[in-house]
């Protein structure tokens, strides 16, 4: 792998620990990476407002303005991919973030060449835009991998990058049960080793809530007990 793969991509690190940020950064900045080190909410929004960058490192507990509602400001006007950084005991805020559509989290106390894995590969699946293969119509339902465009009765449905790789990959094979950790590999490129799988189901709920017309009994996005999920064409 060249450490030179992504040499010029920034990336905004925010956290309050000072020794976080430095070590996180002398990683990423060894790979190649462009990093500004922020260490609060409210700056964090600051420097975004007149800096985009290419990927977020966010920590969840911030003075002031915290990591969740940083990341809501974020979603609300960008899909930059954002890691989280959480402490070991804030499982329901980890939870959240990834309702609010973080693309990732990383567990204190965590390894940071790990952590720099995950933002290249984060970086490698959210800057491929395309993706290859023919559009799916199933009834009311269009999924379309060149204008990464989903709607239901010609309306469109807003999802976010990581929604619509994931209804893809189980759209392209239907009926097809997937495991969690399948899902992962496929989707997020990430082992379950690294990856909680309460990830995927994390998603799969947020899927229910714009495609199907009652999420609380799906008919698209079935869960298969004790296995995983299949799409119903």
């Amino acid at each position: 792998m060249s450490l030179t793969e992504f040499s010029g991509n920034s990336v905004l690190v925010v956290d309050d620990e000072p020794m976080v940020r430095e070590v996180v950064s002398a990683y990423l900045i060894r790979d190649g990476f462009s990093v500004t080190e922020i260490g609060d909410g409210q700056e964090a929004l600051e420097h975004l407002s007149e800096r985009p960058t290419d990927l977020i490192i966010l920590d969840i507990m911030l003075p002031g303005t915290d990591g969740l509602a940083v990341l809501s400001h974020v979603r609300s006007r960008t899909d930059t991919p954002v890691i989280l950084l959480s402490a070991r005991g804030e499982e329901v805020d980890r939870v959240l973030g990834l309702e609010l559509g973080a693309d990732d989290y990383v567990v204190k106390p965590f390894s940071p060449r790990e952590l720099a894995t995950r933002v290249r590969t984060v970086l490698r699946r959210t800057s491929n835009t395309q993706h290859q293969g023919r559009r799916l119509d199933f009834d009311n339902l269009t999924i379309d991998p060149g204008l990464r465009e989903v709607r239901i009765s010609g309306r469109a449905v807003d999802l976010t990058p990581k929604e619509f790789d994931l209804l893809f990959f189980l759209a392209s094979s239907p009926r097809q049960v997937f495991s969690r950790g399948q899902i992962l590999d496929h989707v997020w490129n990430s082992s379950s080793d690294w990856q909680d799988p309460s990830t995927v189901t994390v998603h799969i709920r947020r899927l229910r809530q714009r495609i199907e017309d009652d999420p609380g009994s799906p008919k698209r996005l079935v869960t298969v007990w004790g296995v995983g999920y299949r799409f119903e064409p």
